[in-house]
């Protein structure tokens, strides 16, 4: 079942897929300590409001591919990356089951929308699925905030989440136009 889900992609695609994965671990681990210096004294956790640009990588996996599947196979290269590499910040083997879960959030509502990172309002929307779902998701196994943080986590998230997604947008629309990737 495996070895079917993977060869319904081409060898540039999981190339991409793995581009984004690597990305997206490298602007983590750049961005949310300079965004934790702003966030931390609101008690929001620094990785909502960066989560928007790093999980635009998620998002960029499913627009460029325009593959079923691809942002969920995304963040599970991302986990696995997190952890055997140990970046600081890591929760555990938790790290496979939270990133996935961002990578799958983004493939559901593609899924639920019909749409495949095609436009600007479904990279918007999908953006803010996975920043939402990683914000739940950790706050859940870790932060347990009390309710007024959680509201203010999760609209930040929702937000940053939404921006990051024009963002993966506005870059997938460049590379189309240039013939970096195809249609």
């Amino acid at each position: 079942m495996l070895r079917k889900f993977l060869n319904q992609f081409t060898l540039f695609n999981l190339m991409v897929i793995a581009l984004m994965a690597a990305l997206g671990i490298a602007v983590k681990s750049v961005i949310v300590p300079l965004v934790q210096l702003l966030t931390g004294p609101l008690y929001i956790p620094g990785g909502v409001v960066a989560g928007g640009v790093y999980m635009m990588f998620l998002v960029l996996a499913a627009s460029l591919t325009r593959m079923r599947g691809a942002a969920t196979l995304c963040g599970l290269v991302q986990g696995i990356m997190v952890l055997i590499i140990g970046i600081a910040g890591s929760h555990g083997v938790l790290s496979i089951l939270s990133y996935t879960l961002t990578g799958l959030a983004v493939d559901l509502l593609l899924l639920i929308l019909r749409h495949k990172g095609c436009c600007a309002l479904c990279c918007f929307l999908g953006g803010m699925a996975a920043n939402l779902t990683g914000t739940l998701v950790v706050n859940a196994a870790f932060f347990s905030l009390p309710p007024v943080p959680l509201v203010l986590s999760l609209a930040a998230g929702a937000l940053s989440g939404g921006l990051g997604g024009l963002l993966a947008w506005s870059i997938t629309k460049q590379l189309r136009k240039f013939g970096v990737v195809k249609t």
